[in-house]
């Protein structure tokens, strides 16, 4: 049976009145290498807030998981389940009272939460870019025509085959340092990857080119990580409100509300990007596509920041009234299959 956030808090601060330790506060992450450089950022934050409390040996605790999406590697996320295949496991463990909270890239995030569990924190955003990698040509438009392309995404994909359609783009999941790997062994011609997970491994020398935004629209979310508890967990709402990033989280709020607007899941080609100017007015752009690339609708909204999940779902609405209803028919009669590498 689960032990409620104010039990676990009380019990904390009777232990510390009677010179107990306190439990743990233990952080629920996947075990890839770019989920446990977050999981350890999100803990050194942890211990710099709250050094008393955390800053000693044994206040935090890292719970390792492995997922669906870890696992199943031979298939889009498309055919399989879709983005909860990154986080299922991780919330049966945060709802059994296995962890406390739960650290997630956020583009990895369905767009609803299980209920009883809350993500009200999220960590300044690193750069949203996507980032071309190939030892085949120095850029995405230099690429010769019949490339193969190693994506797992239907939103890059339908933005390349875009510009170019005699492009070949083929399923390539894997942690980033398989994807370099099958393409240092030539199994592609080149792959895209977020820019935002390079950085944090501090893997930026492998990167061929940053692409633009106007050329490659980052998926929703991108390169933002998020911290969900259960929504009852006093002592773990306290400890992740002081990490949240008012800028970020409201961006990622209005993309996200694109993204429910839509329906949005891994058989949609959907991108979106929310920006804060300095005045304080946000702005939107966002995409949804054919996974062909051979229909592209896109959107440009702004307003105050307060409206934040107000545009990002004016902005789905607006694009769903132009594509019309047979658009998205369309795309749920015909279900996206990526050739596998």
């Amino acid at each position: 049976m689960a032990t409620s956030g104010r039990v676990v808090v009380a019990a904390a601060v009777v232990a510390m009145a009677m010179g107990l330790e306190a439990p743990p506060l233990r952080i629920g992450t996947r075990g890839s290498p770019l989920a446990l450089a977050q999981a350890y950022m999100t803990r050194e934050l942890l211990m710099e807030h709250f050094p008393e409390e955390l800053g000693v040996d044994g206040a935090i605790e890292l719970c390792i998981m492995k997922t669906q999406g870890d696992m199943i590697l031979d298939k889009a996320l498309s055919e399989i389940g879709g983005k909860g295949l990154f986080t299922k496991e991780l919330d049966v463990a945060l709802l059994g009272d296995e962890v406390d909270i739960c650290v997630h890239s956020m583009k990895d995030v369905p767009t609803w939460l299980p209920e009883k569990t809350v993500l009200p924190c999220m960590l300044e955003r690193e750069d949203t870019r996507d980032v071309f990698i190939s030892p085949k040509a120095k850029s995405l438009a230099e690429l010769p025509d019949g490339s193969v392309i190693g994506s797992a995404s239907l939103r890059r994909q339908a933005q390349i085959l875009a510009k170019n359609p005699t492009l070949k783009c083929v399923n390539f999941r894997g942690n980033v340092q398989t994807r370099l790997r099958k393409l240092d062994e030539g199994v592609v011609d080149a792959t895209l990857l977020a820019y935002a997970g390079l950085k944090r491994m501090d893997m930026e020398d492998e990167l061929t080119q940053i692409l633009d935004y106007d050329e490659m629209l980052p998926a929703v979310a991108q390169g933002a990580i998020g911290i969900q508890c259960r929504d009852d967990d006093d002592r773990a709402l306290r400890y992740i409100a002081a990490l949240n990033h008012g800028p970020t989280f409201e961006a990622v709020t209005c993309e996200r509300a694109f993204l429910a607007a839509l329906d949005g899941n891994c058989k949609t080609p959907i991108a979106g990007r929310a920006v804060i100017d300095d005045d304080g007015t946000l702005r939107f752009k966002g995409l949804v596509a054919k996974p062909d690339g051979s229909e592209i609708y896109t959107v440009e909204r702004e307003g105050p920041v307060a409206d934040a999940a107000k545009i990002g779902t004016e902005a789905g609405d607006q694009v769903k009234a132009e594509a019309g209803i047979e658009f998205f028919e369309w795309l749920q009669a015909n279900e996206p299959a990526l050739a596998t590498a």
